[in-house]
């Protein structure tokens, strides 16, 4: 079974604000093995969300946790069949722990 990769958009530590600006993402696999999570965080070299899609589809996501996303964008990562849990506003450690326990949904302030 493949492990479960999410990513969270990232602004200093927390959830980004809105998911075209991010510059840095918490790419986390191995979740399913509670404390054994395989966290590492990506640098864009812009902001940009089609940068930011083309990261997840590339790396092989199936949750993305943001804060506001346009849209287009949110509809693409549906269509692309990848979870996506936005309006979440608050620490990316907060969201993390609220997503293993099962607990985090859309529009959540942490």
């Amino acid at each position: 079974m493949q492990s479960k990769k999410i990513l969270i958009a990232l602004h200093d530590n927390d959830v980004a604000p809105r998911f075209d600006l991010a510059t840095e993402v918490l790419i986390v696999t191995g979740i399913e093995n509670t404390g054994s999570e395989d966290k590492r965080l990506v640098v864009l070299p812009r902001a940009s969300a089609d940068q930011l899609c083309h990261l997840v589809i590339t790396e092989g996501v199936q949750t993305v946790i943001c804060g506001g996303i346009e849209d287009d964008y949110y509809h693409y990562l549906i269509w692309k069949r990848i979870e996506v849990i936005d309006s979440v506003i608050g620490s990316s450690e907060a969201a993390l722990q609220r997503f293993i326990e099962g607990t985090l949904k859309p529009g959540e302030i942490l």
